[in-house]
């Protein structure tokens, strides 16, 4: 379905939100907040200042007065037909989906906002994993991999928890087969968290306001289903809701639930094309383990309030945040959860209609 776009509300948006923007920006890129101190106070005088806190949380936009200082914590989820109905996706603030060896893909689930009670099921990190948390300078859960990916995710700064390597906050779910049925424990995982993750992460996208202010919704081409092809293998759908003010999530043609029966739903849903390459590694069955270049940029299409908007993304270098643009002038996001399909520029499509 098309229909011609709504007269832009961005700028009035932008305005509205300068003050989230300004006070999310206190935290930097390595997860520390810049302190407010009082001139003569004891935090003048050499003692440690007390953080700033966001205004705003700050990996969905939505506001609050009682922000959390623990860090992010990102967990490697399944989602092969085997894995499925996973556990505890739908409280992540946001979620990544890549794809893995034969075409299958696997979630980057990013919770700050919300902790679960439990995840499921737990799988390995991949070669693109040190990209896509880096930026948040918090945790990630895993229950192993190949010793040059797990250097990679420390060496970016992040803090690794590893059901391999013997580290709290992981079990067998014994109603699953094997390797699929690794549950793991959230909490435990961030009661790991070093002394070097004690604040919250940096946003990682722009958000507006409020609620149909973001540049998806007050600028772009209605829309009722967002259709991605990641690979012959994956097929992510995603049909907006008006009752909802969701977009729900299928697999194909089958319902995206959660081992609860709730619907997996996201506020946005972005899509980004990206190279997808292969490695000189293979997985324990031989196929070869690819890799998602997310550092450089590209094109990208941007979903929320059931309307979506061409985008363009770029990433600087690990460390930073992906960056949205629209004709040079900054994206804004809908306050809420944001899922981000990794679309491989070579098999990969999407169509909104």
């Amino acid at each position: 379905m098309t229909a011609t776009p709504r007269p832009s509300r961005t700028r009035r948006a932008a305005a509205l939100t300068v003050a989230a923007v300004l006070a999310l920006a206190a935290c930097s890129s390595g997860g520390s907040p810049t302190p407010t101190v009082t001139p003569g106070s004891t935090a003048d005088k050499g003692a440690p200042p007390s953080p700033t806190m966001p205004s705003a949380w700050p990996l969905t936009g939505v506001r609050s007065d009682d922000v959390a200082a623990r860090p992010a914590l990102a967990v490697k989820i399944e989602n092969a037909p085997e894995a499925r109905p996973q556990t505890g996706l739908e409280d992540a603030d946001l979620v990544w989906e890549e794809v893995v060896e034969g075409g299958i893909t696997r979630f980057v689930a990013v919770y700050h906002s919300r902790v679960p009670k439990a995840v499921e099921p737990v799988r390995s990190v991949r070669p693109m994993d040190p990209d896509v948390v880096a930026p948040l300078g918090g945790i990630l859960a895993y229950s192993g991999g190949q010793a040059p990916f797990i250097a990679a995710v420390e060496k970016s700064g992040t803090q690794s928890v590893i059901m391999d390597r013997g580290d709290a906050g992981f079990s067998r779910d014994p109603g699953r087969a094997a390797p699929h049925n690794v549950v793991g424990d959230p909490k435990a995982f961030l009661d790991q968290a070093d002394d070097e993750r004690t604040v919250p992460p940096p946003a990682q996208f722009r958000y507006a306001g409020k609620a149909g202010d973001g540049t998806a919704a007050a600028d772009g081409t209605k829309a009722a289903t967002l259709d991605v092809t990641l690979s012959p293998a994956q097929r992510s759908v995603w049909d907006w809701s008006g009752e909802d003010k969701k977009w729900l999530r299928s697999e194909g043609s089958s319902e995206s639930v959660s081992s609860s029966g709730k619907r997996h739903e996201a506020t946005n849903v972005l899509a980004l094309s990206v190279d997808v390459v292969d490695t000189k590694y293979k997985d324990p069955a031989g196929a070869p383990v690819p890799q998602t270049e997310l550092i450089g940029k590209g094109k990208g299409v941007l979903a929320s309030a059931g309307r979506t908007v061409s985008v363009q993304w770029s990433k600087k270098d690990q460390k930073s945040p992906v960056e949205l643009t629209r004709d040079g002038e900054p994206v804004e996001l809908d306050p809420g959860s944001t899922w981000i399909e990794l679309v491989p520029k070579d098999g990969g499509s999407w169509k909104a209609s």
